[in-house]
């Protein structure tokens, strides 16, 4: 086990933090979980990334108010969230010290890990793998930031830090990945090795049509692409509802434009998608309704006789219409022909057998590998921890939000598209259960209600005077 210079750097920020007070402490834990490629601490083949790490300086400062520890244990009742999560935990866990033992042999299964694909695609028998245990952590520090922000947000001033902490995340992501593509082919690339440094496989130099892929801080194009979309979601949803619309529109147009730059397939197929969100909460929000917003009006009046003139413009400029398709073509189409669609189609492909030999129960959390949540969730928790998992996510979407044209609720319905843009990403990509940090920051800032939102029925009206 060895501490990583930004291992450091995370436990002197932790220290500070505790200092500064709780809400410098939330908003650094969420702003550090760009670092997806960083290793804080080194334990054989494990890496315990700087968000994990400081989780645990955000559970102290939040959990040692006896308030806070009550309101967290209240999260875990039936049936709120939480207890769907940990029903989750619990199950996968489970399966993941069972499962490999019981059905031994039953069935072939790919290795997380697998860099190397050899004829057989990284093909082992079903056996108890390391990751069983290092998975079962990453979902139980899943559960423990959920619950800490839904503790940390039942406040105005802990609900407002974590929103800041997601900008703060927005505007550090989209700064790396600008770093990324500027310091390419230059001595200063060598610098993100401090903050690329766990055991991951990186793709950290690779090239497309002679462009350089961004990966920014994080393993690949596909991984920095999938988080990126997190950053449309939340940002794209603040400007429509008109929260600081100088900066959230400036970071969802440069987030698009760096997911478009990465040339990862899964950000280029996830990204009309996440539009098309974007465009259905504008519709939403209702022309005229009191929940409206000139951004939000403009989007759904402008938007479709823009998409028919440019439509009608490709297809009076050929040469335009095909460079476009080329670029296209070469990004996703061919894309499904390539070896590596095809090396991940098998996985996808390996794990649906996993499904059908375990009777539907799973071959354990964190068993196998896949490359598409669902199939993920099928293979690694079978049909239980698929249904736990699905409880969880309508149980924090579906919430009513708070009273309309509040920042609160603004900052709610943001977050709870940033959580679906997350798994519109993850249902292309996605290799496990695990979705990471940021999703569950998320879906913890949708479900919070801070106190001044759950105001009586005379309060509302002196309150939508305050906001307006």
């Amino acid at each position: 086990m060895s501490l990583e210079p930004i291992g450091i750097f995370t436990l002197a920020l932790g220290v500070l933090c505790l200092l500064l007070g709780s809400s410098s402490t939330v908003i650094v834990f969420v702003t550090l979980t760009v670092f997806g490629a960083a290793a804080a601490i080194l334990a054989g083949s494990a890496s315990i990334q700087p968000a994990h790490l400081f989780l645990g300086f955000l559970a102290f400062s939040t959990l040692s108010f006896q308030r806070d520890f009550a309101v967290a244990l209240a999260e875990f009742k039936f049936p709120k969230p939480a207890f769907w999560l940990t029903c989750l935990l619990f199950y996968g866990a489970a399966a993941g010290f069972f499962a490999p033992r019981l059905f031994a042999g039953a069935t072939n299964i790919i290795p997380l890990g697998t860099s190397d694909y050899p004829s057989t695609g990284g093909a082992v028998p079903l056996g108890p793998v390391s990751s069983n245990f290092t998975q079962a952590v990453y979902l139980a520090a899943d559960l423990l930031t959920f619950v800490l922000m839904a503790c940390i947000g039942s406040t105005e001033r802990g609900f407002r830090a974590i929103a800041i902490g997601v900008a703060g995340f927005s505007v550090a992501n989209a700064a790396f990945a600008i770093l990324d593509l500027a310091t390419y082919g230059t001595s200063m690339q060598s610098l993100f090795g401090y903050i690329r440094n766990a055991q991951y496989v990186f793709h950290d130099e690779d090239v497309v049509a002679g462009v350089k892929r961004v990966v920014g801080s994080w393993p690949e194009a596909s991984a920095f692409a999938g988080m990126s979309l997190a950053s449309i979601g939340f940002t794209g949803t603040m400007w429509l509802c008109g929260r600081n619309s100088r900066l959230n529109g400036s970071l969802f147009l440069i987030s698009v434009f760096l997911v478009v730059r990465s040339t990862s397939s899964t950000g280029l197929f996830a990204l009309p998608l996440c539009c098309v969100l974007l465009f259905l909460t504008a519709a939403g929000r209702g022309i005229g309704s009191t929940a409206s917003t000139w951004r939000s009006t403009t989007t759904v009046v402008f938007v479709p006789p823009l998409l028919v003139t440019v439509a009608l413009v490709l297809a009076l400029d050929n040469d335009l219409y095909r460079k476009i398709y080329d670029y296209v073509d070469l990004l996703l189409l061919s894309k499904s022909t390539s070896s590596s669609a095809m090396v991940r189609g098998s996985w996808n492909l390996y794990a649906y057998q996993n499904f059908i030999d375990s009777f539907g129960l799973g071959v354990g959390l964190g068993t196998s590998r896949t490359s598409s949540f669902i199939f993920a969730l099928l293979s690694n928790v079978g049909v239980p921890g698929t249904i736990f998992f699905f409880l969880f996510v309508l149980s924090v979407l579906l919430r009513q939000r708070s009273l309309p044209r509040s920042g609160t609720s603004d900052i709610q319905l943001s977050a709870r598209n940033g959580c679906i843009c997350i798994m519109i990403g993850a249902l292309v990509a996605g290799p496990t259960v695990d979705l990471g940090l940021l999703f569950f920051i998320l879906a913890g800032l949708a479900w919070a209600r801070p106190a001044t939102a759950r105001v009586t029925v005379p309060q509302q009206q002196l309150f939508l005077r305050q906001i307006s």
